[in-house]
């Protein structure tokens, strides 16, 4: 007689390799899967789901999250958990929680409101680890790894000064970042548009990111430059990873603006390329034609220098707007988020907590609602929400989307920015993996069955690596994720990015149900998982 913990029957297994299909039982002892096959026999289970033919794939792995900061109000996560999420890596696009050197603090504080969707830390870590530590001790639903941000790196050590980094800086920078993987991080991001990221030079990543090499981190990267100049960007991402020996990854590839669209079949050529040439190369993208970040994005790199504070200043002086409105409208040699929109109307701001009557509203609309020209109206939003904000953009191409979709070194990510309580947010927050699995496999055969399971599981894990996560397979952790594949499909649309996805019946992480018939049993058994 076998003894299980749970028991899953009648399921239509989707390994996370890549494998066709096949029909099979599945058992789970002590966290792990025990079997995987057509169970006979006795059997005694502590609990037994009959999947009834739907699909058991792995729990997804969202690559890329913004929840950093969210995690210390809501370590449930309950709009990753009803998309089948198990497993989520933070410390996204140059911006991490840690480390933080105490005199630094207001630094990165002002600087990360837009993605801390109104948490107000307590700042009671300094190290990476420290701050896994806080992560450990709450009742977390779901797995969560991190990364450490080169953006967060620089501030601790230059502030946001726009200036080449001295040898001693970057020897620095380089050692905070070894003890971060030291301390658990799975590599190093950076945010090329943001500052400081948007300081730095190449030579000054290579060198940060050497510091990454003896535990084979990987490098990942929001661009300097994903529209006029995104082949050069790839390009210089591909020389940052080739110079310090280390595996690299495209954060949320994508062509932006119009005139844009189609480049991502040179993109994709550049980093085929690498690899024939022995560079590690991969990319993550999320299903949507809209990307979201600050509203602050709008604003040339100078306007930005020294932090929020000044960045304010410089807005409220009236010589300066005229400049900036005019280098906004008239200029494009630089990462020009609003004329990729096309205007006003292709931006929409769906969170400005001070002032929240522009929330789903575009800057058209807010230019209507105060009298003003809509940059005028724009950067008095920033003012009056002293760097808390975030937007969406509208500027991708949908056959881009599907192109770099179907591509073998294409993972599936959410870049999700949590929403604050009474606010909006991307609909990808909470409906990226349905999405997929609904628009992109079921009614639009983008991708086959097999190839979007892998591009959220034995693709992310085997990047990250992660040898115990992303496979069905004895052995493995048993983080699984049950759904129709008749109904599976995402709710949330920029009207309403909270309409919950349909078609995830059952969310199992490390052998517990969290996820039954579409209801949380309040369950915590989520983990901090530290690289290696």
């Amino acid at each position: 007689m076998a003894y299980y913990d749970l028991v899953i029957k009648n399921a239509k297994i989707v390994d996370g390799n890549c494998n066709p299909w096949f029909w099979g039982d599945v058992a789970v002892k002590d966290g792990k899967i025990a079997f995987v096959g057509k169970l006979t026999g006795e059997i005694v289970a502590g609990k037994e789901i009959d999947a009834g033919g739907q699909v058991l794939a792995p729990g997804f792995i969202d690559i890329h999250a913004h929840h950093d900061f969210q995690l210390l109000r809501d370590p449930i996560m309950l709009s990753k958990i009803k998309q089948g999420v198990t497993t989520h890596m933070i410390g996204q696009c140059g911006i991490s929680a840690a480390p933080i050197k105490p005199d630094k603090v207001e630094l990165l504080d002002r600087y990360t409101g837009f993605a801390r969707a109104g948490v107000d830390p307590e700042w009671n870590w300094q190290s990476f680890g420290e701050y896994l530590d806080i992560l450990d001790g709450l009742d977390l639903a779901i797995n969560v790894g991190g990364f450490v941000g080169h953006g967060t790196i620089r501030i601790n050590v230059m502030g946001f000064e726009s200036r080449k980094a001295t040898t001693d800086e970057l020897a620095e920078m380089r050692q905070l970042a070894n003890d971060a993987m030291a301390e658990g991080a799975f590599g190093m991001t950076s945010g090329l548009i943001y500052p400081p990221g948007v300081y730095s030079d190449t030579e000054e990543l290579s060198e940060i990111c050497k510091g990454l090499k003896q535990y084979n981190g990987v490098y990942l990267s929001h661009m300097r430059n994903e529209s006029n100049a995104v082949v050069e960007a790839v390009k210089e991402t591909v020389y940052v990873v080739e110079k310090a020996g280390i595996p690299g990854q495209i954060s949320h590839h994508k062509a932006m603006g119009k005139k844009n669209w189609g480049l991502v079949k040179d993109t994709l050529r550049t980093l085929e390329e690498a690899r024939q040439r022995g560079i590690d190369m991969t990319v993550d993208q999320y299903p949507y034609t809209a990307a979201s970040t600050t509203l602050r994005a709008i604003l040339p790199s100078w306007v930005q220098e020294g932090g929020i504070d000044r960045v304010i200043q410089r807005l409220q002086d009236p010589d300066n707007r005229v400049k900036i409105i005019d280098e906004i409208k008239n200029t494009d040699d630089w990462e020009n988020m609003f004329q990729h929109c096309g205007g006003p109307a292709g931006v929409m701001l769906v969170y400005t907590p001070k002032t929240p009557e522009f929330e789903g509203k575009n800057l058209l609309q807010a230019g209507e609602m105060t009298g003003k020209e809509p940059l005028e109206a724009a950067l008095d939003i920033i003012i009056a929400n002293e760097g808390s904000d975030t937007t969406c953009y509208f500027m991708m191409s949908e056959d881009d989307v599907k192109y770099i979709m179907k591509h073998p070194l294409v993972m599936i990510g959410s870049d999700s920015i949590p929403a604050a309580p009474g606010a909006k947010c991307h609909p990808r927050t909470n409906g990226t993996f349905p999405r997929v699995l609904g628009k992109y496999v079921r009614e639009e055969r983008t991708l086959r069955l097999e190839e979007a399971i892998w591009k959220m599981t034995g693709f992310p894990a085997s990047r990250l690596k992660m040898h115990n996560k992303g496979l069905i397979k004895p052995g493995m952790d048993a983080d699984l994720t049950i759904f129709n594949p008749d109904t599976v499909i995402d709710g949330a649309n920029f009207e309403d990015p909270f309409k919950e996805p349909l078609g995830i019946t059952y969310v199992i992480v490390n052998g517990v149900i969290v996820l039954h018939n579409n209801n949380y049993t309040g369950e915590t058994v989520g983990k901090v998982i530290r690289r290696g």
